[in-house]
């Protein structure tokens, strides 16, 4: 009689055992079938992570790069006339030089950004840019001399320069591509820096 009573409590243990397997539940109803062995896999990843796009721009990185670059070379191309004219204050032709060599190397950096990036700047052309100058006004520019033309030149500069800190602040804050917003940040500071010089220069011819 003993020896029956412990096979039917051997049996009906391991029946409960094969049970508690079999729906993935520990004997206290705990879910177990995320844990290994248990039939099924633990989530490599909370439900809640954030979804990742793959993309280092936006659509203001590419905003910035596509309209910089314009806005930089009308700046090369006022310097240029400035700095083929004779009489004018060492001081002025040696900013003009200066912003040169500053702003010809992010336009390379700019376009190397954008054909990265497989974005066309020809697509934001018809965009207006803060700052820029008019046909008319370059033509003053060149029929300018001496003096007259130094004036010329820093006003229109300031005005330049003052469009360029309106697009790289915007770039600044919007911008999602690291590099791109580190340039915006560095254009702010080096262009207010030229603004402040600039005016002490007019204010002194």
């Amino acid at each position: 009689m003993k020896k029956t009573l412990i096979t039917t409590a051997a049996g009906l243990g391991a029946a409960l055992l094969l049970s508690a397997c079999s729906t993935g539940t520990t004997g206290s109803g705990e879910d177990m079938s995320g844990m290994p062995g248990h039939g099924g896999q633990a989530s490599s990843a909370p439900a809640s992570s954030p979804v990742q796009t793959g993309d280092g721009h936006n659509a203001a990185d590419t905003m910035f790069a596509a309209m910089m670059i314009p806005h930089h070379s009308q700046v090369l191309e006022m310097s240029g006339i400035m700095l083929a004219k004779q009489g004018v204050p060492e001081d002025v032709t040696a900013l003009a030089r200066r912003i040169q060599k500053a702003q010809g190397p992010e336009i390379a950096t700019l376009k190397s950004w954008l054909s990265d990036w497989g974005e066309n700047p020809a697509g934001h052309a018809g965009h207006s840019m803060d700052g820029m100058m008019s046909a008319d006004d370059l033509e003053q520019l060149k029929s300018a001399q001496g003096t007259a033309a130094a004036r010329l030149f820093l006003s229109q500069m300031i005005k330049h320069h003052e469009g360029a800190l309106t697009m790289a602040r915007t770039e600044s804050r919007e911008g999602k591509d690291v590099k791109a917003v580190e340039l915006s940040r560095k254009i702010v500071a080096d262009q207010a820096a030229e603004i402040a010089e600039m005016k002490k220069l007019l204010a002194a011819l």
